[in-house]
Parts: C-alpha cells; sequence; structure tokens
C-alpha cells in the first residue's frame, strides 16, 4: 500500500534525525525537573506540565486527582509503588503498559497525556539522556517484549495521517493500531518525534492545516536552539520531511 511506503520514508527520516528533538526533549525535562530535589515534588512537577498540555483540561477533574495524590504522597517514591497507586485491578505487570492504562482512568486524564507521562517516564530512565534527570531508581530502563507503547497521539499527528490518507478516520487508536502492525516497542518511541516535525510544518488549524515550514512555530518553542546555523538545518530537513507527506 502507497501509505505503507510512505509511512516506512518517515520512520528511517525521524530515526535517522533523532538528535533535533532529542535536544529540545533534554531542555524541557531539565526546566521541569531542576528546581525540585526531592522525588515527590520532582514527578509532581511533571504531572502538572503534561496534564496542562491538554487543550481544555478539566480543571475540576484533574483537581481531584492532584488532591488525591498529595494525600498519598509515598507512592511518589518508586516506579513499583506509583503503578501500584494508579494501575486497573485487572492488571498484573508493573510495566509501561500499565502504567499508561492506570493513567489513562486518572481523573482528568486522556489517553494523549497519559502516554506522554509514560513516555517521558521512559525517557528519563532509558540512559539516553543525562543521568541526572533520573528519578526512579527501579524504573525500566527499556521496553520489554511484553510491554506495550503507546505513541501520545494528538491533532498535529492525526493531522499527518490524515493528509497521508484522508479515507480513513485517524485518531488516537487508530493510529497506534495501525503502526503496531509493523513497528514494534522501540520502534513505536521513535515515532514520537512526528510531533516534532508535524508541528513545525503545520500552519493553522482544524481541517484548515496547511502543511509547511513554520519558523513561527518553531520559535514558539520555548526549548528549540534559536542559533542561525540549527534553524537552517532543521528549516532544510523539514522541506524534506514535507515532501515525504507529497
Amino acid at each position: 500500500m502507497e501509505i505503507d511506503k510512505k509511512l516506512n520514508a518517515i520512520f528511517e527520516f525521524l530515526n535517522s534525525n533523532r538528535e533535533h528533538n532529542h535536544k529540545l526533549q533534554e531542555k524541557f525535562y531539565v526546566s521541569v525537573l531542576k528546581p525540585f530535589d526531592n522525588i515527590p515534588e520532582k514527578i509532581i512537577s511533571l504531572l502538572y506540565h503534561i496534564a496542562n498540555t491538554q487543550s481544555q483540561p478539566k480543571i475540576d477533574n484533574l483537581a481531584k486527582f492532584f488532591i488525591e495524590l498529595h494525600e498519598n504522597k509515598d507512592c511518589l517514591n518508586s516506579f513499583q509503588s506509583f503503578v501500584e497507586y494508579v494501575k486497573p485491578k485487572t492488571e498484573t505487570e508493573n510495566n509501561f503498559r500499565t502504567l499508561y492504562l492506570g493513567m489513562e482512568k486518572q481523573s482528568g486524564w486522556g489517553k494523549k497525556t497519559s502516554a506522554l507521562f509514560v513516555k517521558t517516564i521512559f525517557h528519563l530512565h532509558n540512559t539516553e539522556y543525562s543521568k541526572e534527570l533520573k528519578i526512579w531508581n527501579d524504573a525500566p530502563k527499556s521496553i520489554k517484549k511484553n510491554d506495550e507503547f503507546f505513541l501520545p497521539v494528538d491533532a498535529v499527528i492525526i493531522s499527518i495521517f490524515k493528509k497521508l490518507n484522508s479515507e480513513m478516520k485517524w485518531d488516537f487508536d487508530k493510529v497506534n493500531s495501525e503502526l503496531k502492525k509493523v513497528y514494534k516497542e522501540r520502534e513505536i518511541e521513535v515515532w514520537d518525534d512526528l510531533w516534532f516535525w508535524g508541528f513545525i510544518t503545520q500552519n493553522g488549524t482544524g481541517e484548515n492545516r496547511k502543511f509547511e515550514w513554520n519558523v513561527n512555530k518553531y520559535w514558539a518553542l520555548k526549548e528549540s536552539d534559536k542559533s542561525k546555523l540549527e534553524m537552517k538545518i532543521i528549516e532544510n530537513k523539514a522541506e524534506i520531511f514535507l515532501n515525504l507527506l507529497r
């Protein structure tokens, strides 16, 4: 199928250009975690930042979640204890899949933000980022074969898949299920870079999005490298990415 060829080309592009989003992500993690000394404060800061990425956060529901969390701060001291705190009764494993399923059931948390939190926990502990960012000593460093990783799919990513195949109804579940037919465990995490390249190559919202290099969106990313050399590199690679969508 034509979309499969395009997805393979996009995956190769993402896999070959990881350093750009990696630098941006690391700066973000530092800004969120560095001001805090103890583990519970770091996790709470992370949860607040990720919850606030929602375009229309349900404040009352999120408040309930954070009130209950502050009353049970001991659960924040380790990966295992936090997964135990959030995980559904039907789950037995303490892994990334269970953490996602547990977060998705929490008051005010949706699929995208739950997947984003799990992705962040994986990044902080997979040894590819600064060791100073590590929070939990017992967090998995890799995604095991019996585990499952969910791509944090939002409007930016959905718009890309709509461009690739406008006849299919794309949403969080559909994008993840289609990718997992081909890409496994760690390969799904590579697809997380799609948001960065998609964000800086889209102009407008909803059905009226245009796919083009959007320098203003690049500037809007607080952690993006603003040097002229890096911006030129990003612009050139953004054009390569756009050609893969056409």
